[in-house]
């Protein structure tokens, strides 16, 4: 069983080819709304592989929480952990122009995954195998998970995403960290390789469509991206980060965890939407078979 304890959002999505002034009023040409949030995703991505998944966070008595926990239940995730609050379902406003995005986040109800709410799920988080955290949620929250799942001895994956709200102190306590680049330079420094040797078989930094590296303990290994024809990026890491979760219960090696990973994610961006293209386990080994 993988628990993922993270954000539920609402996406917001306005297309316009004319970007506003300030005071400005200009036509759009896209709207949409699209279930995201980066804890919901990657429960979705680990789900559509066939993981067992139970997701823990929060949502509005309004119309997007109820259209998010439907959502995440038609996926095959256990929702019974996600709690109801007065506040507002967290959204993301993203707008974009011309290859380019802009995003408002407003929390709402995911800054109510309170230690509260995770103590009240206590029996849930015992049966993990792995248990998942992004950024996206209080950071007094993802520090008690951690040093809960280190008592239980349950591994970690953290996804350190938004990289602001990282604590360096935390890695000690992971079993697994996932940043992006950009963020890993954020956190570390732009020397990967020297940061990968830092933390063997801990540390994977995903390179977008040059694919992901870590060290296995003796080498840096670099595994390349898959050539596609991208509609929408937007789920790539989310999707990577759910693969490879979903290949590590799996019993996969980092290695080919990280390959199986990295093949998803470039399926992923084949169609719009954050959890649109997230493929099945299917489509990944099939994918695999093709390119041996």
């Amino acid at each position: 069983m993988i628990t993922v304890i993270g954000s539920i959002n609402m996406d917001i999505v306005v297309k316009t080819d004319i970007f506003p002034k300030q005071g400005e009023t200009v036509l759009g040409n896209l709207f949409t709304t699209i279930p995201g949030g980066k804890g919901a995703n990657q429960a979705v991505a680990a789900a559509r592989l066939g993981s067992p998944v139970q997701m823990i966070g929060a949502v509005g008595e309004d119309s997007f929480g109820k259209e998010l926990y439907s959502n995440l239940k038609n996926e095959n995730i256990d929702v019974e952990a996600i709690a109801k609050t007065t506040n507002s379902t967290g959204i993301a406003n993203i707008l974009l122009h011309d290859n380019d995005n802009r995003i408002i986040v407003v929390p709402g109800a995911n800054f109510d995954v309170t230690k509260e709410v995770v103590d009240a799920n206590l029996e849930r988080i015992k049966k993990s195998s792995l248990v998942m955290i992004q950024l996206e949620i209080p950071v007094e929250t993802i520090e008690y998970v951690l040093d809960l799942c280190q008592q239980l001895n349950i591994p970690v994956l953290l996804n350190p995403a938004p990289a602001g709200n990282f604590k360096k102190e935390w890695i000690e306590k992971v079993t697994y960290l996932t940043p992006n680049e950009t963020e890993c330079e954020y956190l570390f420094g732009a020397d990967v390789e020297a940061i990968l040797s830092k933390y063997p078989n801990k540390m994977i930094v995903t390179l977008g469509g040059d694919g992901a590296a870590f060290h296995n303990g003796e080498k840096i290994v670099k595994i390349t991206g898959y050539k596609t024809t991208p509609v929408d990026t937007t789920g790539a890491g989310d999707t990577f980060n759910g693969a490879f979760a979903h290949a590590i219960i799996s019993g996969y090696s980092i290695d080919k965890a990280v390959q199986f990973a990295n093949i998803a994610a470039s399926l992923s961006v084949e169609k719009f939407g954050a959890q649109g293209g997230m493929p099945s386990n299917e489509a990944v080994l099939a994918r695999m078979e093709e390119l041996k």
